[in-house]
């Protein structure tokens, strides 16, 4: 378990080492291709240092890759803070948001996955405004009003993900829990529930209620999400959340164990249909 920095030095390192190795170079090879010493790709594959996006696109191009997708994932990785000409619109809130969260706004927006168990709030992506704003509140005592704004700018902006060209592809189970806890009051939940039930039917959210008459499950022990990539699995991570940090699970096992773990979430919680319904009738005063 790491934080979100060293998990992405470790990713890009390895991710590098298996292009290099891919093209049968040596790292000695490497590094004269690029006019550095072995020594400086070889504390780059393995984490020990970081590396600059000029180092990675030198890398890239030595390597020969040109696939789009892993060249901008690869440099969001090192630390881009543009890639294929796209400002990442959060750093803009660099003096509001902590390193964390801005790690995992990066792994979100790059990600072509994202599988995330919800135990006591609706999911970040699905969030209305003022239902987000009450969250922020309770979670943060003390904000001024300018600084939960530019929070509440955040959370939305995030949701573009799932409008970008190709979308975000969400798969999230809630607790009933999340459905029952009345957040900002009635009105703000009535209409995050409707909200929910509009999420739900876009071709790429899967949206699934585990009931509390589910009983016990695997789940009970905290949210969690999985983010995965389409240009290699080898850079899938898990983030758990905790008050004041998040940690960051890349090795495989790990990945096995939450994947199973949410497939099981899956199996045991109401099909996409009757969630549903089941939130609707909640919306109703069910």
């Amino acid at each position: 378990m790491q934080h979100g920095p060293a998990v992405r030095r470790r990713k890009l390192g390895a991710e590098l080492r298996s292009l290099r190795s891919g093209t049968g170079l040596t790292s000695g090879e490497a590094a004269r291709l690029v006019g550095w010493h072995q020594s400086k790709v070889s504390r780059i594959e393995t984490g020990a240092s970081g590396v600059k996006p000029a180092d990675v696109r030198l890398l890239l191009d030595a390597y020969g890759v040109r696939d789009a997708q892993l060249r901008e994932l690869l440099l969001v990785l090192a630390g881009s803070d543009e890639s294929a000409g796209r400002h990442h619109w959060w750093h803009a809130y660099r003096g509001v948001l902590p390193p964390t969260y801005r790690d995992f706004i990066s792994l979100e927006s790059q990600a072509s996955e994202m599988r995330t168990l919800e135990t006591s709030v609706v999911p970040g992506l699905l969030q209305t405004a003022q239902y987000a704003r009450a969250v922020t509140r309770a979670a943060v005592d003390g904000l001024d009003e300018e600084r939960v704004d530019a929070l509440v700018e955040v959370r939305l902006a995030r949701q573009d993900v799932l409008r970008s060209q190709p979308p975000l592809a969400l798969d999230a189970v809630l607790d009933e829990a999340v459905l029952r806890r009345e957040v900002g009051g009635p009105e703000v939940m009535k209409r995050q529930l409707e909200r929910l039930l509009e999420a739900a039917r876009l071709p790429q959210v899967r949206l699934q209620v585990l009931p509390f008459a589910a009983g016990a499950h695997i789940g009970v022990t905290g949210p969690f999400v999985i983010f995965s990539f389409s240009s290699t699995s080898d850079l899938d991570v898990v983030v758990l959340d905790h008050l004041t940090s998040s940690l960051y699970l890349e090795r495989k096992e790990d990945l096995q164990a939450y994947t199973e773990a949410f497939n099981a979430l899956q199996f045991h919680a109401l099909s996409p249909e009757d969630s549903l319904d089941y939130i609707a009738a909640i919306g109703d005063g069910a």
